[in-house]
C-alpha cells in the first residue's frame, strides 16, 4: 500500500510524515526522508501519532443539548441563533475563538465569515496564548509579521542564543538539528537563557538562570555593551534602520552591575556572554513562550531585536532574530488574520487602502473597520454578557485561559455556544449546546505554515468516520445558512486555498511580504501534489527549495522601509510575589504531551515519562515548607489550588514553582493550572502572564496514598486527588484521600468494576496501615490496588505491564501483590525513553555497572536517547549524578 504524505499536528517545526493505514484501521507513521524541516526525523510525540488514532472518545455525530441530531438541524439551528443574536445585538454580540491547529483554509473561511460578513473582529485563537507578543513586536520593528530568517540559520550559526524555549522537550526535531551541527563544529557555541536548568540548559555552554521576567534589562545591556564595544554595523544602521539613538539613550543605564542587579544574574556570567555575541558575527537568537508569555513580552521581543539590528545580523545566513512557533499552523493563521487585530494575508484592519482591497475582493459590504475583542478580552465580554453566542473550533478555553473557572462560569452562564472539535473528552466540549464533528487529523486535507515560512500539506490518509466533517465545511454551510451562500461556495479545500492565494497578491507590489500569488492559479491536481514550500512566492516566482530570508538588505515594510530600534524602559512583571504569595509560578510543556492532551493522552507510552501532574521546586523552598519527595502539595494563588505531585530539584531556581499546564479533569482531580493565573496581559499584543503568578505552596496530609492498575477505565472515587493515565492494556492510577473508606473491599471491587462473582487476594497489615488488593479472572489481571500511609513504594511500570498478560500463575498473583517483579524480571522502573520504552534502571545499569561514561555510550547499551534524542538531558542528568557520587 502506498503511503501519504502530510505533516505532523504538534508544534511548529512542521515535520513530514508519511502515514500508512493498518488493517487495524490506524496508520503506522514514519519521518519524511524528504521533508526538509525534519528530514526523517521525529520526535517522541511524532512517533507515537498511530498510537493516538482511533475512535475512543470522538465526537461522531451532531449534537443539540446532548441529544443527537442531524446535519440540517444542527447547522441550521447554529446559523440561526447567529444571525438572530447580530440583529437583536449587533455583530459584535458574537465571537469565534478557534485553534492554531486549524487548518489554514479552515482559518480563511472562518475569518472570512466573522471579519468580513458578519462583520466583527471578534475572532481570535489560543495563538493569542502563544505567538502573539512576537507578531506585536515583528510588527512594531519590521512593519510586518515576519520571521527573518530559516531553520538552516540554526546550523550556519557560530553562536545560537536560545531565550525562554526548552528547545529539546518543546521543538525536538529543532534541537536535534542542532545537536548535530553542533557535532559537527564543536566550536559552536550555545547559550541558553532561562530560569529553570532545562534539559536544553544542560547541553548549552552557557547557561543564564535569569530571574524571572527579567529579560528586558538583559537585552538591554547587551545592547549597550555592544554600542560601547565597536560591536555595531553602523552602515546597516544608517541605511536601514531608524530610532537608534534613542534606543541607545534608554540602554545607556544597563551596565554589568545594574544588569546583575536586575536579572540575578552574576557579572563574570553576563560578561562571557555579551562577549560571545559581540565578537561572533553569526548569531541566531531563538525566543519561544518565555519570551512571549509575558505582560512585557513585546518589549522583551523588541529588545532582543534591536539587539540584531544595531548589528545588521538579519536575514542573513546564520545571523538572525528568530520567533520559534509553538503550534503547527499559527504562522498559518495570522497569514489569513486569524487574529483579532490582523486582516486576512497580513494586511491591516486600521489601513483604510487594505480594508478597501479586502472587501472588494470578498464582496463584503460589512467588512468590520476596527479590530475586535483579543481572547482574554472575549472572555471578559462573555462573563459580563456584551458576548452572547460563541463558538470555540479545536480549542480548550476552560483550560488553556487565564482565570480558567471564570472562564468556564462564563461559558455555563452564555446563551449560545457551540463546539466543533474531534472528541468529547474535553472539558471545554461540555460546555456546548451545539456540538459539531470534525474532521481530526489524518482524515482532514489542506495546508499548514511553520515556523520558517513553510508552507506544508496535510493530506488525509483516513476515510472521515461518522459524520464528521472538515472545519472549513461547517463554516462554510453556516454561512451559507447565514444568507452568504454565493461568497461561500467551495466544493473543496484547494478553492479555498486557490482564493487565498489570490488575495495575496492583490495590490501586492512589495509593499506586503506576504505573497504566494504563484499558486493562485493550481489546479486541483497540482494542490493535491504541493511540495513543502516556503513563501515569499510571488506571481511569477520559481517553485523551489531555495532558503527565503528577508531584511538581509533592508527592505522592511514600515513606510520609509526603515526598521524601527525601539527605547524600551524595563518592567517588572504586573505582579510581584509578597508574604502571602512568596513563590512564583511558571507552567509550561513537557517533553510527551500536547496542550491538554486530547491526543497525546491517549498514547501509553507518552504517559508512561510522566503520567501525573506535579509542582516542580528547589529542594530549600521545599524543606522550609515542609513539602517532602513523591508527597503531595497544594499550590495556590488568589484565584485557585491545584493539587499535585511534589518533584524536588535543585534545577528548580529558589522561590519559584513550575507546574505543566497539561492536565484537565479529564485525567487528574485538581490540576487545572491555569485556574491560578491572574489575566495579565501585555498591553500591545495582549498575551497573557503565564509564566509570572505569585503563588503559596503547601503539603497535603492524606489519611492514605494508593497506586492502582485496572484492566477498564474506572470511575472516579470521590478522592481529593486522584490521576489516570492509559497504560498498555489498561490504565493505572494515583490515589489519595484525607479519611478512609469504610471497607476496603468494597472500595477496591467498585473501583475495579467486578462482577459479585470475581475473586478477589486480599493483604491487609492494619498496624502499618497497608492494603494490597487483586482481582484476576480466567488468568487475566482486572485490578490491583496498593495503599499506604505514605505515598506508595510499588513498581509502578511493572504493575502496569501485568495487564498484558492473559496467564498469570498463582505464585505470581502473590508476587503481585508484593508489587515487584522477582529477580527474574528486571524492573524497567520509570520510563526516560519514551521511543524505545526504555526505563531509568536500564540506563542506571549501564552508567554503574558496564561502566558508560557518556551520552553516546548510554544509547549503544540500551538505545536510549538514540531516536528523537529529547531524553539525553535526562540521560545526562544520571551521568552527572553518578559522577559525583563517585567523586565525593
Amino acid at each position: 500500500m502506498n503511503e501519504t504524505r502530510s505533516t505532523c499536528p504538534y508544534c511548529g517545526v512542521g515535520c513530514g510524515v508519511l502515514l500508512r493505514p493498518t488493517s487495524e484501521g490506524g496508520l503506522d507513521v514514519r519521518g519524511d526522508p524528504e521533508h526538509p524541516a525534519n528530514r526523517g526525523r521525529l520526535c517522541s510525540k511524532g512517533a507515537a501519532l498511530g498510537e493516538t488514532i482511533g475512535l475512543q472518545d470522538r465526537l461522531l455525530h451532531p449534537q443539540i443539548h446532548g441529544r443527537r441530531a442531524g446535519w440540517d438541524e444542527a447547522l441550521n439551528l447554529v446559523a440561526r441563533r447567529f444571525a438572530a443574536t447580530i440583529a437583536a445585538h449587533g455583530p459584535d454580540s458574537v465571537a469565534f475563538y478557534l485553534s492554531g491547529q486549524l487548518l489554514t483554509e479552515d482559518y480563511y473561511v472562518a475569518n472570512k465569515l466573522m471579519k468580513g460578513f458578519i462583520g466583527s473582529g471578534n475572532i481570535d485563537t489560543n495563538s493569542r496564548l502563544c505567538m502573539a507578543s512576537a507578531v506585536a513586536g515583528h510588527r512594531r520593528a519590521f512593519g510586518s509579521d515576519t520571521v527573518p530568517g530559516v531553520y538552516e540559520d540554526i546550523e550556519l550559526a557560530d553562536l545560537v542564543v536560545l531565550v525562554g524555549s526548552n528547545l529539546a522537550w518543546c521543538h525536538p526535531v529543532l534541537f536535534q538539528r542542532l545537536q548535530a551541527a553542533k557535532t559537527a563544529r564543536p566550536e559552536l557555541r550555545v547559550v541558553v537563557i532561562d530560569p529553570r536548568r532545562t534539559q536544553t540548559a544542560r547541553f548549552a555552554d552557557l547557561h543564564l538562570p535569569l530571574l524571572p521576567g527579567s529579560d528586558v534589562a538583559l537585552f538591554n545591556g547587551l545592547l549597550h555593551y555592544l554600542a560601547g564595544h565597536c560591536a555595531t554595523d553602523d552602515a546597516f544602521v544608517a541605511a536601514h534602520v531608524q530610532g537608534a539613538e534613542a534606543a541607545l539613550a534608554e540602554a545607556a543605564g544597563f551596565d554589568i552591575s545594574q544588569v546583575a542587579r536586575l536579572t540575578g544574574l552574576a557579572p563574570d556570567l553576563l560578561r562571557q556572554f555579551y562577549a560571545w555575541f559581540a565578537e561572533t558575527p553569526r548569531v541566531v537568537t531563538g525566543f519561544s513562550m518565555g519570551v512571549n508569555q509575558s505582560s512585557s513580552g513585546t518589549d522583551k521581543v523588541n529588545a532582543i531585536i534591536n539587539c540584531h539590528l544595531l548589528t545588521g545580523r538579519i536575514g542573513k545566513p546564520g545571523a538572525s532574530p528568530f520567533s520559534i512557533t509553538g503550534q503547527p499552523n499559527a504562522m498559518g493563521g495570522r497569514e489569513v488574520g486569524g487574529l483579532a487585530n490582523l486582516l486576512a494575508a497580513h494586511m491591516e484592519i486600521e489601513n483604510p487602502a487594505h480594508r478597501a482591497l479586502v472587501r472588494d475582493f470578498w464582496q463584503a459590504r460589512q467588512l468590520t473597520e476596527k479590530p475586535g475583542l483579543k481572547a482574554v478580552e472575549m472572555f471578559a465580554a462573555l462573563r459580563e454578557g456584551r458576548i452572547k453566542a460563541i463558538w470555540i473550533g479545536a480549542t480548550n478555553p476552560v483550560d488553556s485561559l487565564p482565570e480558567a473557572d471564570l472562564v468556564r462560569a462564563a461559558l455555563q452562564a452564555c446563551p449560545f455556544v457551540v463546539v466543533s472539535d474531534v472528541t468529547m473528552a474535553s472539558d471545554s466540549v461540555a460546555m456546548g449546546h451545539v456540538l459539531l464533528p470534525a474532521a481530526a487529523w489524518g482524515e482532514k486535507d489542506g495546508t499548514v505554515t511553520n515556523s520558517e515560512r513553510r508552507i506544508s500539506r496535510q493530506r488525509a490518509a483516513l476515510p472521515l468516520p461518522g459524520q464528521a466533517r472538515p472545519d472549513w465545511w461547517i463554516f462554510a454551510q453556516v454561512a451559507q445558512r447565514m444568507g452568504f451562500a454565493d461568497a461561500f461556495d467551495y466544493p473543496d479545500a484547494a478553492t479555498i486555498f486557490r482564493e487565498h492565494a489570490a488575495l495575496s497578491g492583490l495590490g501586492n507590489d512589495g509593499s506586503r511580504d506576504f505573497d504566494i500569488s504563484a499558486l493562485t492559479e493550481l489546479s486541483s491536481w497540482a494542490y493535491d501534489a504541493l511540495p513543502p514550500l516556503q513563501w515569499p512566492l510571488p506571481r511569477g516566482a520559481e517553485l523551489s527549495d531555495t532558503p527565503k530570508r528577508f531584511f538581509g538588505d533592508g527592505g522592511f515594510y514600515t513606510p520609509d522601509r526603515r526598521a524601527r530600534m525601539l527605547a524600551l524602559p524595563y518592567r517588572m512583571p504586573a505582579s510581584g510575589a509578597d508574604a502571602d504569595y512568596p513563590l512564583v509560578l511558571n507552567t509550561g510543556r513537557l517533553r510527551d504531551q500536547w496542550h491538554t492532551m486530547t491526543r497525546t493522552g491517549k498514547a501509553a507510552r507518552l504517559m508512561a515519562h510522566i503520567a501525573e501532574p506535579f509542582a516542580e521546586l528547589h529542594p530549600e523552598d521545599a524543606a522550609q515548607l515542609g513539602i517532602v519527595p513523591a508527597g503531595l502539595v497544594m499550590v495556590e494563588s488568589p484565584r485557585g489550588h491545584v493539587l499535585v505531585r511534589a518533584l524536588l530539584s535543585e534545577d528548580q531556581q529558589r522561590g519559584s514553582v513550575f507546574v505543566p499546564l497539561h492536565w484537565t479533569d479529564q485525567l487528574a482531580s485538581r490540576a487545572r493550572v491555569d485556574a491560578l493565573i491572574a489575566p495579565h496581559r501585555d498591553p500591545f499584543s495582549g498575551q497573557p502572564e503565564l509564566k509570572f503568578t505569585p503563588v503559596r505552596a503547601r503539603p497535603y496530609k492524606a489519611a492514605w496514598y494508593g497506586f492502582a492498575v485496572l484492566a477498564q477505565k474506572p470511575m472516579m472515587p470521590d478522592c481529593d486527588y486522584w490521576a489516570l493515565a492509559p497504560a498498555q492494556a489498561g490504565w493505572r492510577l494515583e490515589l489519595a484521600h484525607d479519611a478512609m473508606p469504610a471497607d476496603w473491599d468494597s472500595f477496591a471491587r467498585i473501583l475495579f468494576g467486578l462482577n459479585s462473582d470475581d475473586a478477589m487476594l486480599a493483604y491487609h497489615d492494619r498496624a502499618s496501615g497497608r492494603v494490597r488488593l487483586a482481582a484476576f479472572r480466567d488468568g487475566r489481571l482486572l485490578g490491583a490496588l496498593f495503599v499506604a500511609p505514605e505515598p506508595v513504594e510499588v513498581s509502578r511500570a511493572w504493575a502496569a505491564a501485568q495487564l498484558e498478560r492473559c496467564d498469570v500463575s498463582p505464585a505470581e498473583c502473590l508476587r503481585l501483590l508484593a508489587g515487584r517483579a522477582g529477580n527474574d524480571r528486571p524492573d524497567q522502573g520509570a520510563i526516560l525513553c519514551a521511543c524505545h520504552g526504555v526505563g531509568v534502571n536500564p540506563i542506571l545499569r549501564a552508567i554503574t555497572e558496564a561502566g558508560c561514561n557518556s551520552v553516546a555510550a548510554v544509547g549503544a547499551a540500551t538505545k536510549a536517547g538514540t531516536n528523537c534524542g529529547s531524553c539525553q538531558g535526562e540521560i545526562r542528568k544520571l551521568l552527572d549524578a553518578n559522577a559525583i557520587q563517585k567523586a565525593g
